[in-house]
Protein backbone atom coordinates (compact mmCIF):
# COMPACT_ATOMS: atom_id res chain seq x y z
CA UNK A 1 0.00 0.00 0.00
CA UNK A 2 2.95 2.62 -0.67
CA UNK A 3 0.53 4.40 -2.94
CA UNK A 4 -1.63 5.33 0.37
CA UNK A 5 1.79 6.19 1.78
CA UNK A 6 2.59 8.99 -0.31
CA UNK A 7 -1.05 10.29 -1.01
CA UNK A 8 -0.77 11.79 2.56
CA UNK A 9 2.31 14.12 1.21
CA UNK A 10 0.50 14.54 -2.40
CA UNK A 11 -2.34 15.86 -1.01
CA UNK A 12 -0.79 17.56 2.47
CA UNK A 13 1.16 19.78 -0.24
CA UNK A 14 -1.94 20.63 -2.43
CA UNK A 15 -2.01 18.34 -4.81
CA UNK A 16 -4.71 16.23 -6.82
CA UNK A 17 -2.46 13.62 -8.08
CA UNK A 18 1.23 12.81 -8.55
CA UNK A 19 2.51 11.00 -11.92
CA UNK A 20 5.76 8.77 -12.17
CA UNK A 21 7.47 7.52 -15.33
CA UNK A 22 10.42 6.06 -13.32
CA UNK A 23 10.62 2.65 -13.05
CA UNK A 24 11.85 2.49 -9.92
CA UNK A 25 9.04 4.32 -8.35
CA UNK A 26 6.54 2.69 -10.36
CA UNK A 27 7.69 -0.86 -8.76
CA UNK A 28 7.47 1.02 -5.54
CA UNK A 29 4.17 1.68 -5.47
CA UNK A 30 2.93 -1.34 -7.74
CA UNK A 31 5.61 -3.90 -7.52
CA UNK A 32 5.45 -4.55 -10.83
CA UNK A 33 7.53 -4.03 -13.35
CA UNK A 34 7.18 -2.05 -16.94
CA UNK A 35 9.51 -0.30 -19.17
CA UNK A 36 7.11 2.06 -21.16
CA UNK A 37 4.34 2.74 -18.84
CA UNK A 38 3.02 5.24 -15.76
CA UNK A 39 1.81 5.43 -12.22
CA UNK A 40 -0.77 7.96 -10.72
CA UNK A 41 -0.98 8.19 -7.28
CA UNK A 42 -4.60 9.55 -7.08
CA UNK A 43 -7.00 10.09 -3.98
CA UNK A 44 -9.01 6.40 -4.68
CA UNK A 45 -6.04 4.63 -6.28
CA UNK A 46 -2.41 3.68 -7.91
CA UNK A 47 -3.03 3.56 -11.00
CA UNK A 48 -0.61 1.50 -13.44
CA UNK A 49 -1.36 2.68 -17.25
CA UNK A 50 0.73 0.57 -19.53
CA UNK A 51 0.52 -0.85 -22.82
CA UNK A 52 0.04 -4.56 -24.36
CA UNK A 53 2.80 -6.39 -23.97
CA UNK A 54 2.40 -6.23 -19.66
CA UNK A 55 -1.55 -6.13 -19.17
CA UNK A 56 -2.04 -9.86 -19.04
CA UNK A 57 0.76 -10.20 -16.61
CA UNK A 58 -0.75 -7.28 -14.08
CA UNK A 59 -3.96 -8.40 -14.18
CA UNK A 60 -2.74 -11.66 -13.60
CA UNK A 61 -0.73 -10.02 -10.65
CA UNK A 62 -3.59 -8.57 -9.45
CA UNK A 63 -5.66 -11.75 -9.06
CA UNK A 64 -3.60 -14.12 -7.54
CA UNK A 65 -3.01 -10.54 -4.90
CA UNK A 66 0.67 -9.76 -6.18
CA UNK A 67 -0.48 -6.25 -6.57
CA UNK A 68 -1.51 -3.75 -3.69
CA UNK A 69 -5.17 -3.91 -2.96
CA UNK A 70 -5.25 0.19 -4.04
CA UNK A 71 -3.26 -0.77 -7.22
CA UNK A 72 -4.90 -1.09 -10.65
CA UNK A 73 -3.73 -1.92 -14.41
CA UNK A 74 -5.24 -0.14 -16.90
CA UNK A 75 -4.57 -0.79 -20.53
CA UNK A 76 -3.44 2.06 -22.75
CA UNK A 77 -6.10 3.55 -25.35
CA UNK A 78 -4.47 6.18 -27.16
CA UNK A 79 -0.89 6.06 -26.18
CA UNK A 80 0.93 6.70 -22.77
CA UNK A 81 0.51 10.93 -22.44
CA UNK A 82 -2.62 11.19 -23.94
CA UNK A 83 -4.26 8.60 -21.51
CA UNK A 84 -2.43 10.25 -18.56
CA UNK A 85 -4.16 13.19 -19.95
CA UNK A 86 -7.79 11.38 -19.85
CA UNK A 87 -7.46 9.92 -16.46
CA UNK A 88 -6.51 13.43 -15.16
CA UNK A 89 -9.64 14.29 -16.85
CA UNK A 90 -11.45 11.43 -15.51
CA UNK A 91 -10.37 12.19 -11.75
CA UNK A 92 -10.75 15.94 -11.96
CA UNK A 93 -6.84 16.62 -11.61
CA UNK A 94 -6.42 19.88 -11.45
CA UNK A 95 -2.92 20.20 -10.00
CA UNK A 96 -0.34 17.32 -10.35
CA UNK A 97 2.86 16.55 -8.45
CA UNK A 98 6.02 15.61 -10.02
CA UNK A 99 9.57 14.45 -8.62
CA UNK A 100 11.73 17.11 -10.50
CA UNK A 101 14.81 14.28 -9.78
CA UNK A 102 12.73 11.91 -11.88
CA UNK A 103 11.56 13.80 -14.80
CA UNK A 104 13.21 15.18 -18.36
CA UNK A 105 12.74 18.02 -19.90
CA UNK A 106 11.10 16.24 -22.64
CA UNK A 107 8.85 14.17 -20.55
CA UNK A 108 8.18 17.67 -19.31
CA UNK A 109 7.35 19.56 -22.36
CA UNK A 110 5.32 16.77 -23.51
CA UNK A 111 3.29 16.85 -20.83
CA UNK A 112 2.25 20.55 -20.99
CA UNK A 113 1.75 20.24 -24.54
CA UNK A 114 -0.83 17.34 -24.26
CA UNK A 115 -2.01 18.41 -20.78
CA UNK A 116 -2.86 22.11 -21.39
CA UNK A 117 -5.72 21.99 -18.26
CA UNK A 118 -3.25 20.61 -15.92
CA UNK A 119 -0.51 22.65 -13.30
CA UNK A 120 2.23 20.65 -12.60
CA UNK A 121 4.04 21.29 -9.56
CA UNK A 122 7.57 19.53 -7.84
CA UNK A 123 7.40 17.87 -4.78
CA UNK A 124 10.92 16.22 -4.36
CA UNK A 125 11.54 12.74 -3.06
CA UNK A 126 8.13 12.02 -2.20
CA UNK A 127 8.96 8.38 -2.98
CA UNK A 128 12.80 8.22 -1.99
CA UNK A 129 12.12 9.29 1.69
CA UNK A 130 9.59 6.26 2.31
CA UNK A 131 11.94 4.15 0.71
CA UNK A 132 14.95 5.32 3.23
CA UNK A 133 12.78 3.05 5.86
CA UNK A 134 12.80 -0.64 4.63
CA UNK A 135 9.72 -2.64 5.85
CA UNK A 136 10.03 -5.93 6.95
CA UNK A 137 8.50 -7.44 3.45
CA UNK A 138 11.57 -5.38 1.76
CA UNK A 139 14.02 -6.42 4.38
CA UNK A 140 13.36 -10.42 3.72
CA UNK A 141 13.82 -9.43 -0.05
CA UNK A 142 17.46 -7.57 0.41
CA UNK A 143 18.48 -10.83 2.67
CA UNK A 144 17.55 -13.51 0.28
CA UNK A 145 19.41 -11.06 -2.28
CA UNK A 146 22.37 -10.99 0.07
CA UNK A 147 21.98 -14.98 0.92
CA UNK A 148 22.74 -15.13 -2.70
CA UNK A 149 25.56 -13.37 -2.95
CA UNK A 150 27.03 -14.94 -0.20
CA UNK A 151 26.94 -18.24 -1.49
CA UNK A 152 28.30 -16.98 -4.83
CA UNK A 153 31.36 -16.28 -2.27
CA UNK A 154 31.98 -19.57 -1.05
CA UNK A 155 31.98 -20.98 -4.55
CA UNK A 156 34.16 -18.61 -6.48
CA UNK A 157 36.55 -19.31 -3.66
CA UNK A 158 37.11 -22.61 -5.20
CA UNK A 159 36.92 -21.53 -8.56
CA UNK A 160 39.77 -19.04 -8.72
CA UNK A 161 43.30 -19.97 -9.53
CA UNK A 162 46.39 -18.79 -11.30
CA UNK A 163 44.91 -19.90 -14.74
CA UNK A 164 42.16 -17.24 -14.31
CA UNK A 165 41.37 -13.80 -15.84
CA UNK A 166 39.64 -10.61 -13.71
CA UNK A 167 36.66 -11.30 -16.21
CA UNK A 168 36.61 -14.97 -15.88
CA UNK A 169 35.92 -14.65 -12.29
CA UNK A 170 33.37 -12.35 -12.78
CA UNK A 171 31.18 -13.84 -14.94
CA UNK A 172 31.50 -17.17 -12.84
CA UNK A 173 29.97 -14.99 -9.82
CA UNK A 174 27.83 -13.44 -12.30
CA UNK A 175 26.76 -16.96 -13.37
CA UNK A 176 26.31 -18.81 -10.20
CA UNK A 177 24.33 -15.44 -8.87
CA UNK A 178 21.84 -16.17 -11.51
CA UNK A 179 21.57 -19.60 -11.71
CA UNK A 180 20.71 -19.45 -7.80
CA UNK A 181 17.34 -17.36 -7.89
CA UNK A 182 18.87 -13.67 -8.62
CA UNK A 183 16.84 -12.05 -11.26
CA UNK A 184 19.32 -9.55 -11.91
CA UNK A 185 22.74 -8.31 -10.81
CA UNK A 186 22.89 -4.92 -8.03
CA UNK A 187 25.29 -3.13 -10.28
CA UNK A 188 27.98 -4.09 -12.41
CA UNK A 189 30.77 -6.53 -10.76
CA UNK A 190 34.06 -5.17 -10.12
CA UNK A 191 36.65 -8.42 -9.83
CA UNK A 192 40.21 -6.57 -10.08
CA UNK A 193 43.93 -8.11 -9.17
CA UNK A 194 47.34 -6.74 -8.34
CA UNK A 195 48.01 -3.06 -9.62
CA UNK A 196 44.01 -2.87 -10.52
CA UNK A 197 42.83 -3.68 -6.98
CA UNK A 198 43.75 0.27 -6.08
CA UNK A 199 41.16 0.98 -8.23
CA UNK A 200 38.06 1.34 -6.26
CA UNK A 201 35.86 0.98 -8.97
CA UNK A 202 38.40 -1.14 -11.50
CA UNK A 203 36.92 -2.61 -14.50
CA UNK A 204 37.53 -6.50 -14.73
CA UNK A 205 40.33 -7.41 -18.05
CA UNK A 206 41.64 -10.20 -19.76
CA UNK A 207 44.34 -10.00 -17.21
CA UNK A 208 45.24 -13.06 -15.46
CA UNK A 209 44.68 -12.94 -11.76
CA UNK A 210 48.42 -11.49 -10.14
CA UNK A 211 49.92 -13.79 -7.31
CA UNK A 212 51.18 -13.23 -3.88
CA UNK A 213 48.81 -9.64 -4.33
CA UNK A 214 44.99 -8.67 -3.61
CA UNK A 215 41.78 -9.72 -5.40
CA UNK A 216 38.74 -7.55 -4.81
CA UNK A 217 35.36 -8.73 -5.59
CA UNK A 218 32.64 -6.25 -5.04
CA UNK A 219 29.32 -7.45 -6.45
CA UNK A 220 26.00 -8.24 -5.97
CA UNK A 221 22.07 -9.61 -6.68
CA UNK A 222 19.14 -8.81 -7.28
CA UNK A 223 16.35 -10.57 -6.00
CA UNK A 224 12.52 -9.13 -6.43
CA UNK A 225 13.67 -6.35 -7.86
CA UNK A 226 16.04 -5.46 -4.44
CA UNK A 227 19.76 -4.81 -3.90
CA UNK A 228 22.77 -6.56 -1.92
CA UNK A 229 26.27 -5.25 -2.22
CA UNK A 230 28.91 -6.91 -0.91
CA UNK A 231 32.80 -6.83 -1.26
CA UNK A 232 35.66 -9.14 -0.20
CA UNK A 233 39.08 -8.89 -0.77
CA UNK A 234 41.66 -11.94 -0.97
CA UNK A 235 45.03 -12.86 -1.87
CA UNK A 236 46.23 -15.75 -4.67
CA UNK A 237 48.92 -17.11 -2.86
CA UNK A 238 50.82 -15.60 0.37
CA UNK A 239 50.42 -12.20 1.99
CA UNK A 240 53.62 -10.36 3.34
CA UNK A 241 53.68 -8.67 6.24
CA UNK A 242 52.41 -5.13 4.85
CA UNK A 243 49.57 -6.80 3.10
CA UNK A 244 48.11 -8.44 6.41
CA UNK A 245 48.39 -4.83 8.26
CA UNK A 246 46.52 -3.33 5.42
CA UNK A 247 44.27 -6.02 5.39
CA UNK A 248 43.66 -6.45 9.44
CA UNK A 249 43.26 -2.15 9.55
CA UNK A 250 40.84 -2.48 6.63
CA UNK A 251 38.92 -4.67 9.14
CA UNK A 252 39.23 -3.38 12.73
CA UNK A 253 37.84 -0.04 10.66
CA UNK A 254 34.98 -1.82 9.70
CA UNK A 255 34.56 -4.06 13.17
CA UNK A 256 34.40 -0.83 14.75
CA UNK A 257 31.99 1.01 12.53
CA UNK A 258 29.84 -1.63 12.49
CA UNK A 259 30.17 -1.61 16.65
CA UNK A 260 28.55 1.88 16.83
CA UNK A 261 26.47 2.11 14.10
CA UNK A 262 22.64 2.51 15.72
CA UNK A 263 19.64 4.07 14.67
CA UNK A 264 20.53 7.99 15.74
CA UNK A 265 24.16 8.17 14.87
CA UNK A 266 25.19 10.53 12.01
CA UNK A 267 26.55 9.45 8.68
CA UNK A 268 29.34 11.64 9.38
CA UNK A 269 30.19 10.32 12.85
CA UNK A 270 29.77 6.55 11.64
CA UNK A 271 32.01 7.41 8.53
CA UNK A 272 34.77 9.00 11.07
CA UNK A 273 34.93 6.03 13.48
CA UNK A 274 36.26 4.23 10.56
CA UNK A 275 38.20 6.75 8.62
CA UNK A 276 40.52 7.69 12.31
CA UNK A 277 40.97 3.93 12.82
CA UNK A 278 42.43 4.00 9.09
CA UNK A 279 44.11 7.58 10.02
CA UNK A 280 45.78 6.14 13.02
CA UNK A 281 47.52 3.56 11.41
CA UNK A 282 49.21 6.15 8.84
CA UNK A 283 46.97 5.35 5.66
CA UNK A 284 44.52 8.39 5.97
CA UNK A 285 45.51 9.61 2.45
CA UNK A 286 44.76 6.22 0.94
CA UNK A 287 40.75 6.31 1.88
CA UNK A 288 38.96 8.31 -0.11
CA UNK A 289 35.74 7.12 -0.56
CA UNK A 290 32.57 7.48 1.64
CA UNK A 291 32.37 4.34 4.47
CA UNK A 292 29.31 3.56 3.29
CA UNK A 293 25.37 4.29 1.27
CA UNK A 294 21.84 2.78 1.68
CA UNK A 295 20.73 0.58 -0.82
CA UNK A 296 17.46 -0.99 -1.52
CA UNK A 297 15.78 -0.64 -5.60
CA UNK A 298 19.05 1.11 -6.25
CA UNK A 299 22.38 0.29 -5.51
CA UNK A 300 22.93 3.97 -4.12
CA UNK A 301 19.85 5.25 -2.20
CA UNK A 302 19.58 7.94 0.90
CA UNK A 303 21.26 8.12 3.69
CA UNK A 304 24.65 8.10 3.13
CA UNK A 305 27.51 7.66 5.73
CA UNK A 306 30.41 10.11 4.52
CA UNK A 307 32.84 13.00 5.74
CA UNK A 308 29.88 15.35 4.44
CA UNK A 309 26.79 13.48 5.29
CA UNK A 310 24.23 15.45 6.63
CA UNK A 311 21.76 11.70 7.32
CA UNK A 312 21.11 10.44 10.57
CA UNK A 313 20.41 6.83 10.78
CA UNK A 314 17.32 5.51 11.62
CA UNK A 315 15.44 2.11 12.43
CA UNK A 316 14.81 0.14 8.69
CA UNK A 317 17.99 1.79 7.21
CA UNK A 318 20.09 -0.94 5.47
CA UNK A 319 23.46 0.87 4.98
CA UNK A 320 26.87 -0.35 3.51
CA UNK A 321 30.15 -0.23 5.53
CA UNK A 322 32.93 -0.42 3.43
CA UNK A 323 36.08 1.07 4.51
CA UNK A 324 39.29 0.55 1.94
CA UNK A 325 43.10 1.48 1.51
CA UNK A 326 44.03 2.01 -2.41
CA UNK A 327 48.12 2.22 -2.76
CA UNK A 328 48.09 3.93 -6.22
CA UNK A 329 49.92 1.52 -8.66
CA UNK A 330 50.37 -0.93 -5.48
CA UNK A 331 47.36 -2.43 -4.59
CA UNK A 332 44.09 -2.16 -2.55
CA UNK A 333 41.55 -3.92 -0.08
CA UNK A 334 38.02 -3.49 0.94
CA UNK A 335 35.77 -5.61 3.16
CA UNK A 336 32.08 -4.63 2.58
CA UNK A 337 29.25 -5.59 4.62
CA UNK A 338 25.40 -4.22 4.49
CA UNK A 339 23.71 -3.86 7.82
CA UNK A 340 20.10 -3.37 8.98
CA UNK A 341 20.12 -0.12 11.58
CA UNK A 342 18.19 -0.68 14.78
CA UNK A 343 16.99 1.03 17.80
CA UNK A 344 20.40 -0.66 19.62
CA UNK A 345 22.45 -1.60 17.23
CA UNK A 346 22.81 -2.98 13.85
CA UNK A 347 22.03 -6.80 12.25
CA UNK A 348 24.77 -7.87 10.10
CA UNK A 349 23.29 -8.72 6.85
CA UNK A 350 26.20 -10.24 5.33
CA UNK A 351 27.18 -13.56 6.28
CA UNK A 352 30.54 -14.68 4.78
CA UNK A 353 34.11 -14.61 6.08
CA UNK A 354 35.70 -11.33 6.41
CA UNK A 355 39.28 -12.97 7.59
CA UNK A 356 42.07 -12.42 5.29
CA UNK A 357 41.68 -15.59 3.09
CA UNK A 358 44.98 -16.63 0.75
CA UNK A 359 44.44 -19.18 -2.03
Amino acid sequence: MNGRKIYADIKAADFDCALFLDENSQYYLCDFYTTDGAVIVSEKETALLTDSRYIEAAENDKKAGRLSDDVNAYLFKSGLYDDIAAYFSAVGAKKVALDPALITVKQLNTLNERCKEIEFGYLSDVCLKHRRIKTPEEIAKIKKAQSITDASFSHIVSFINGERTELEVAAELEYFMRSHGANGLAFDTIAVSGKNSSLPHGVPTDAKLTRDSFFTMDYGAKFAGYCSDMTRTVVLGKADEEMKRIYNTVLTAQSEAMKHIRAGISGRDADKIARDVIADAGYGQYFGHSLGHSLGLEIHELPSASPKSVDTLVAGNVVTVEPGIYIPGKYGVRIENMVLVTENGCENLTNSDRSLIEL
